[in-house]
């Protein structure tokens, strides 16, 4: 799993968002490693075992023949409070890490292997992931 070696703040604010103000990303929207990439089309928050489940996915599908990358790291802490604990007392302890997706970021890009297997590769990848995707080439930015 992916996460920071070091952390500024153990526990980070929760960012609400307007569903109606959700402004496609402008980092990270093109292909600059591989030839075929997964796109993500809705906002989520990815956490590292999510990543890490759709990682696996990718490598046992591209076999050694291909290669991949990793175009977003989850540094973002998220906290969960301890099951029927009431209300109030404080924040949950840290449990994890996730990287928040905007719509339009690269997520993973692939290369070295037919299309076929490439767009099979992050279709499944896509379904591991709490977001809606597409797979994009070259070709069809």
């Amino acid at each position: 799993m992916l996460l920071p070696k070091k952390v500024k703040f153990r526990k980070w604010q929760t960012k609400r968002t307007n569903r109606k103000m959700i402004t496609p990303d402008t980092r990270g929207t093109r292909l600059a490693f591989g030839s075929f990439g997964l796109k993500a089309e809705t906002d989520a928050r990815v956490k590292s075992v999510q990543l890490e489940s759709a990682r696996k996915v990718i490598s046992r599908t591209l076999t050694k023949a291909g290669k991949y990358w990793i175009r977003i790291f989850p540094d973002r802490p998220y906290t969960a409070k301890a099951a029927e604990v009431g209300m109030g007392k404080g924040k949950g302890d840290p449990q994890g890490y996730c990287a928040e997706v905007f719509p339009g970021r690269i997520i993973f890009e692939v290369d070295g292997v037919p299309e076929n297997v490439a767009r099979e590769a992050l279709r499944k990848a896509g379904t591991k992931l709490p977001l809606k995707a597409r797979v994009v080439s070259r070709q069809n930015k």
